[in-house]
């Protein structure tokens, strides 16, 4: 479906970077904004993880670098779950690594690699009646998983150590996802770093607080 820039149906959901609209009742359209991203290439990782078992939305196959049509789900992000009380802080974190690992022995689309996400956070998982399901996989790419539990973890650093309501309950997260071995390294970490820092959707205070979030991952994983 090649994107006509008129709205397909009503707006049930906003992001950074893409809007979703409903078309039915089983199938939304996510549309990114300003060119950002590539819908086509989205699609197929997810279809790669999917077909061996990782739990993402179903997509329609498409050639549209904005536009993707995927299966409509129900349930709160695990941030949302976490605000209204159904989720635990430290849970959410054990769900995270759990999802790492599974998407981590999922082969990569190349020799020797691993698929990686690397933008898992608690506002890209959704909390179905079927269980967790990873969306946004806009940043999506074949690699060392290192860098995904540097990434997730730096996202959560960044939130832990700003002057927000949620910045404990994240400390927590953290801890609960580094808490078994991860494979995280210092080379990852600066790494996942700059990809933040080079981000065009980060907020000027969101870049500034990105020293302090790696020193905080840094004595969370004893990479100090």
């Amino acid at each position: 479906m090649a994107a006509t820039g008129k709205a397909p149906g009503r707006l049930i959901g906003s992001g950074r970077t893409a809007d979703v609209y409903e078309l039915d009742e089983t199938w939304v359209l996510r549309r990114n904004r300003e060119d950002w991203g590539d819908a086509a290439a989205e699609g197929a990782v997810m279809e790669h993880v999917r077909v061996h078992g990782y739990p993402v939305p179903r997509v329609r196959p498409g050639d549209s670098r904005t536009d993707l049509i995927m299966e409509r789900l129900t349930g709160p992000t695990m941030l949302e779950a976490f605000v209204a009380g159904a989720l635990d802080a430290r849970e959410a974190g054990t769900v995270l690594a759990s999802l790492l690992r599974q998407l981590h022995a999922v082969p990569g689309r190349f020799p020797g690699t691993r698929v990686l996400h690397l933008d898992l956070h608690p506002e890209n998982v959704l909390l179905t009646s079927d269980g967790p399901r990873v969306i946004d996989w806009a940043t999506a790419e074949d690699g060392e998983p290192a860098l995904d539990w540097a990434l997730s973890a730096i996202i959560l650093a960044q939130v832990a150590v700003d002057d927000l309501p949620v910045a404990e309950p994240a400390r927590a997260m953290l801890r609960s996802l580094l808490a078994d071995p991860s494979g995280l390294t210092r080379e990852a970490l600066a790494e996942a770093r700059r990809r933040r820092a080079a981000n065009p959707t980060m907020t000027a205070v969101e870049v500034q607080l990105l020293g302090v979030a790696e020193e905080l991952v840094r004595s969370v994983a004893g990479l100090v």
